[in-house]
């Protein structure tokens, strides 16, 4: 079994759960099913406890009763927002267009400075590099989420957007080794393929797909993957290193999504004896 405390922290775990099942269940997610989901994935359930209490903290986890009177957890209404932003970049459609740039320009009175910091971490966790000190750019694509972000963060005062091209003078590929550090991005989808490649390649010898096997190795696999659309912007292929891991890491998740995520479904919410 992977080393949880190492590997995967118990609170983005419990986010992965709900991003991947909790949203369609259909009332509070029991105490005791969070306790037992979690532990499949190596999680004792002092630290499922004190996880949820801080994501309750945060407000991302709202304390409620089951039909059936049980404690539970759900998700408030921000923490559907953020799992719903997430789900464009977690699950892609395609491979990223080339729809040249926006440009997010901003500017913060000296006595609110720590919101500049909020800002550039904002924008740097939504994939923005950083162009020119007080100039971050990312693809255009990313625009309206970013925009939506800064809204609910209440930043969008600060912040001017701008569409554009890059006109030169260093070649665009040149520019964007620059705004981003690739070698690092790379590293991150390098760790991935090789905590998850070899998952994948044994689930294609294997010729079942038992429920409990398909959800651990699924959250997994989707807990480590969901930060990598945010780390990596999604820069068109041929801005991008010959030998780019993203696309091959992106296939990986892709065909795991596709193999587990159903059949752990049947782990999470087991069907009743003699159904």
């Amino acid at each position: 079994m992977i080393n949880v405390s190492e590997q995967h922290a118990p609170r983005s775990l419990i986010v992965t759960l709900y991003g991947a099942y909790g949203r369609s269940a259909p009332g509070p997610v029991p105490v005791a099913e969070l306790i037992r989901l979690l532990a499949a994935v190596g999680v004792d359930a002092p630290s499922v406890r004190s996880s949820v209490s801080r994501l309750k903290r945060r407000g991302l986890l709202l304390p409620a009763r089951t039909a059936a009177g049980a404690a539970g957890y759900e998700l408030s209404a921000e923490a559907r927002e953020l799992l719903e932003d997430g789900d464009r970049r977690i699950y892609p459609s395609g491979a990223p267009e080339d729809v040249g740039w926006v440009l997010a320009v901003f500017s913060v009175p000296e006595s609110e400075r720590n919101k500049r910091h909020v800002l550039r971490s904002r924008l740097s966790a939504l994939g923005f590099g950083t162009a020119a000190p007080g100039v971050w750019i990312a693809p255009a694509r990313l625009y309206e989420e970013a925009r939506h972000t800064l809204c609910r963060l209440k930043l969008d005062a600060y912040v001017d957007f701008f569409r554009g091209e890059h006109l030169g003078f260093a070649a665009t590929a040149e520019a964007v080794a620059r705004w981003w550090d690739l070698a690092a991005v790379a590293r991150e989808h390098e760790d991935f393929l090789a905590a998850h490649a070899p998952v994948l390649e044994a689930w294609e010898r294997r010729p079942d797909t038992p429920p409990e096997d398909a959800y651990r190795d699924y959250l997994l696999a989707l807990d480590s993957w969901r930060r990598l659309p945010y780390a990596d912007p999604g820069l068109p292929g041929r801005l991008l290193p010959a030998d780019w891991p993203g696309a091959r890491s992106a296939q990986v998740f892709r065909a795991l999504h596709e193999r587990l995520r159903d059949a752990g479904a049947r782990f999470v919410t087991p069907r009743p004896p003699g159904s």
